[in-house]
């Protein structure tokens, strides 16, 4: 078994984790400004992305630029690993490949805790990847506890680079945002994002 392979019924029973659902999960959330350059380079790509309409085409031309941004926002003091293997418990099936991965770490050459954002990428069913993003957040939160790092929580989300979702993982208890966040309101993802980051611990 993979993180790819779990499905969202899987992760109470065979991870031991309990779903919640909450509306207050991020009400207090400020929003961040959009870059003249991020807003410019998404002007161009949206469109493009959405044509094409795989999720390669949306996770590279929507979701890389916004990321990077996030990095930017940090002045490259956090890293940001995409596709990169995370193999932490494979007798759980925590193995395989995470979409994006963030650290507060500012190495980008090796995956060092704290590793505080998951972010996965589909084209277009939310849904279908919340079960995989829980899984990798779960291997996250072991790699810090086996790093000795005291990072409370890992965030995560689900994304077609249009619409996202969002998720956090405290102890065993996994709350999945009830809302749905859009692009057009890109400052407000944004500032969910950076708050992930920025959360004290």
């Amino acid at each position: 078994m993979s993180y790819s392979a779990f499905r969202l019924d899987d992760i109470e029973p065979q991870l031991g984790l309990t779903i919640k659902e909450s509306s207050t999960l991020f009400t207090d959330v400020q929003v961040q400004p959009v870059s003249a350059a991020l807003q410019e380079t998404l002007d161009y790509n949206l469109p493009l992305a959405l044509e094409i309409s795989t999720e390669k085409a949306r996770s590279e031309m929507i979701l890389v630029p916004i990321l990077i941004e996030l990095k930017k926002i940090f002045n490259s003091k956090i890293s940001l690993f995409s596709g990169r293997e995370f193999n932490i418990d494979p007798e759980q099936g925590l193995v395989g490949f995470c979409d994006f991965l963030i650290s507060q770490s500012a190495s980008q050459l090796i995956i060092k805790a704290p590793v505080v954002v998951i972010v996965e990428a589909k084209n277009d069913n939310i849904q279908s990847g919340l079960g995989q993003c829980i899984a990798v957040m779960y291997a996250a939160q072991i790699f810090n506890q086996r790093q000795g790092n005291g990072v409370k929580e890992v965030y995560g989300s689900v994304t077609t680079g249009t619409n996202w979702k969002f998720l956090q993982l405290l102890d065993q208890v996994v709350e999945v945002d009830v809302r749905e966040y859009f692009l057009n309101d890109l400052s407000l993802i944004l500032g969910v994002l950076k708050k992930f980051i920025s959360v004290e611990n």
